[in-house]
């Protein structure tokens, strides 16, 4: 590292060429590939965790549900605005820098962390739960929830480990896999439909069981139906072309998911065991398969199908939380070390790792210690990270408008500023909702000491740390540069920032 030089608070280093040689991604995502990374980050939505929101009525999740869309509309056409102007893997962590300085670059980045890290360990929760049933079903076998939690989490850092081309063939692969079984669901549950008896036979009939509180403590489930769609900006250094195709797989992606949330919410509701029963439920898409095929054998093969969806997103998420991570340590955020990469397949194995063993753990913890569903804890921890993430992201869109005007925008929000400010407005709206919840307060107060941990690390050292990657060299020279697939990395001098 070359001398350090402060920068009002900050202290920052310039990086040689063998920092960042030892810290690279490699291109090979196109448009569909990216679309599929997204669907396939968010589908598991489709088949667990979003059903908890059944317990305030098929009512109240049904409205939060549209509030939540209209949330994701404005947050992805934003997103979809700052990611082909600001084309670095930090991705919410970028936005924010550029916008908000080193701070709310922090804030957001380890806001995302959390998100992403707890998200896998809600979802291997969900899978768990699936493998143990249809494994006894099957064979007679059963194993431990934690020892389920782990083969996963290793298999899936070894994919991930192995390299970009592997992550993104096989996130196509699931994808088309866990739209192919919801289609067949779909199809099913049509011929058993009954949504008068079954989606609304909670509380005497009626659609709200708690009325308007009830739709407020439904929005961190009906997220769940697109919770890390977001994710794709985590693959600029990673796309072949950045700016053009993560805003198209950005939109494509929310809208199919869009579609198949819907469908799932009143095919899945409106079939036996009815909402009151899958409230409760950690394989409620396999409670549905049953109803259409019956119990046995069949059923059980096609919920073992079924757990692609999971696997889908865990896969996908794993993908992200190993950028985000991989993106903070790089600029020196978080150590050094986190953001080395391998030689030859040039993927972040050491942020990879450190995330799985800290979902591990956390999920482990809430496991052995919690009295409610470990699912819905460690889902409401992650939206959390999620929701604070989202309120920074679209305040920073709307700085960066004012800030930097100049910058080159190749896809700009159809909706603005006024969008951006609704989204943060129902983001907030849902950490009040999460804060609120007394059922789940303990999982999101462990989640918020972390938060404030990491920040109190950041006052402390963190700050002295920092590098001159992509993301620092373009908020300190106001755009002029950090474009990494025009000009590589640590191209700019302390000397040329403003």
């Amino acid at each position: 590292m070359a001398e350090a030089r402060k920068v009002g608070a900050i202290t920052y280093r310039e990086a040689g060429q063998e920092y960042f040689d030892k810290r690279r991604l490699r291109r090979h995502a196109g448009v569909w590939s990216l679309w599929a990374l997204g669907v396939a980050a968010v589908i598991s939505g489709d088949f667990f965790g979003w059903n908890f929101g059944l317990n305030y009525g098929f009512g109240g999740l049904l409205v939060a549900t549209v509030v939540v869309t209209v949330m994701y509309f404005g947050l992805c056409w934003s997103i979809s605005e700052m990611s082909p102007a600001l084309p670095h893997t930090g991705g919410a962590y970028s936005f924010s820098r550029s916008a908000m300085g080193p701070w709310g670059g922090f804030a957001t980045g380890v806001a995302e962390t959390i998100e992403y890290v707890i998200t896998p360990a809600v979802i291997v929760v969900g899978i768990g739960a699936y493998m143990d049933t249809i494994a006894d079903d099957l064979i007679g076998l059963n194993l431990s929830q934690p020892l389920w939690w782990a083969i996963f989490y290793v298999i899936f850092f070894t994919l991930n480990f192995i390299g970009v081309e592997a992550s993104f063939r096989f996130a196509v692969l699931i994808c088309l896999t866990s739209l192919a079984i919801l289609l067949v669901f779909y199809i099913g549950a049509l011929t058993k439909l009954d949504f008068t008896r079954y989606a609304i036979d909670t509380h005497d009939g009626q659609w709200f069981t708690d009325g308007v509180r009830g739709v407020f403590y439904a929005l961190p489930f009906a997220i769940w139906f697109y919770l890390a769609i977001e994710e794709l900006p985590l693959a600029a250094e990673e796309s072949s072309d950045p700016k053009k195709d993560i805003p198209r797989g950005t939109m494509f992606g929310l809208g199919t998911l869009v579609i198949t949330g819907f469908l799932v919410l009143f095919l899945n509701a409106g079939i036996a065991p009815g909402s009151a029963a899958l409230g409760e439920s950690s394989e409620p898409l396999l409670d549905g398969l049953k109803t259409i095929f019956g119990e046995g054998t069949s059923a059980s093969l096609l919920g073992l199908i079924a757990v692609a969806g999971l696997v889908a997103s865990f896969h996908a998420i794993i993908f992200a939380y190993g950028r985000n991570i991989f993106s903070l340590s790089r600029a020196g955020y978080y150590p050094h070390p986190l953001s080395v990469t391998h030689g030859t397949r040039q993927t972040p194995w050491a942020a990879l790792l450190l995330g799985a063993i800290v979902g591990w753990i956390a999920a482990y913890i809430i496991y052995k210690n919690a009295d409610t569903n470990v699912g819905a804890s460690l889902l409401y921890m992650a939206v959390f990270g999620a929701v604070i993430s989202y309120i920074l992201q679209c305040a920073a869109f709307v700085r960066l408008r004012q800030k930097f005007p100049h910058i080159p925008r190749p896809f700009r929000s159809p909706v603005g500023i006024p969008g951006a400010v609704v989204a943060g407005i129902i983001a907030l709206a849902s950490l009040v909702a999460i804060l609120e919840n007394s059922e789940y307060r303990p999982g999101v107060y462990g989640v918020a000491i972390v938060y404030l941990v990491a920040l109190a690390y950041f006052a402390i050292a963190g700050r002295h740390r920092l590098v001159l990657s992509p993301e620092e060299e373009f908020a300190m020279t106001q755009g002029d540069h950090g474009h990494p697939e025009e000009e590589g990395y640590g191209r700019t001098r302390l000397e040329e920032t403003k």
